[in-house]
């Protein structure tokens, strides 16, 4: 029985040294000696499961615990940016490194070097993969990002901008969201109309003309717009 036990805790320091080096490579939050010992780890938990005798049911509880604790580590590697999240391809391959620390400790060795095989192809061959799909024209992909188109214009001119504005939307098409106004502050008599809507980037250019147009009206003393990050359309 040592030397089996051995033999698991062998086979999985070497898939959690394989996987590691990757993220090492990359300086990743979560490098070699972290992916070390989540699969190190996983593999004694599961082991401790058989070692005590408590049977198939022991060591599946064991390998559910396992899973829940590698959730909360994974949630720390994952951090937010200026609206961004980053780390969460770590924070997955935190979580296969413990699914292959599982395999070698309940002594299946080559769904285990599969597992690894499989995390080590996505990290490697699928990262290029992806750099290729997003490195494509905006246009193809499926995008949405929140325009602000704001108007200075004369008090007396504001119904008058407002509905140019809405003309114009509805000419373009764009999807229109929302068109407030409010008074500046530190200039009297003047009214400051903001519209919102929701387009495709390759869209933008429909804006910036109608932009361009709205500033030819006599009342007008400033337009300016400005954009929000691209998000995914929802499904």
């Amino acid at each position: 029985m040592t030397l089996e036990f051995v033999l698991r805790l062998a086979a999985a320091f070497a898939c959690g040294v394989a996987i590691g080096l990757e993220r090492q490579m990359r300086q990743r939050t979560a490098g070699l000696r972290t992916i070390t010992l989540v699969a190190s780890g996983a593999c004694l938990f599961v082991t401790l499961g058989v070692l005590t005798g408590n049977g198939v049911a022991g060591v599946t509880q064991i390998a559910a615990y396992v899973v829940s604790g590698v959730g909360f580590l994974g949630g720390g590697v994952i951090m937010r940016d200026k609206g961004s999240i980053q780390g969460i391809n770590t924070a997955a391959t935190l979580w296969c490194s413990a699914a292959v620390g599982v395999l070698c400790g309940s002594g299946h060795y080559l769904p285990a070097f599969a597992g690894t095989g499989v995390v080590l192809l996505t990290n490697t061959v699928l990262r290029d993969v992806s750099r290729m799909i997003n490195a494509t024209p905006v246009s193809g992909a499926d995008l949405v990002r929140l325009y602000a188109l704001t108007i200075v214009c004369r008090e007396e001119d504001e119904i008058h901008i407002r509905t140019a504005i809405s003309n114009s939307m509805y000419a373009a098409p764009l999807s229109f969201q929302s068109l407030t106004s409010e008074d500046v502050t530190d200039q009297a008599g003047r009214i400051r109309v903001t519209a919102t809507l929701k387009l495709h980037p390759k869209d933008q250019s429909k804006l910036e003309l109608m932009a361009s147009r709205l500033s030819m009206e006599k009342s007008v003393s400033s337009v300016s717009w400005t954009a929000a990050e691209a998000e995914p359309t929802p499904e």
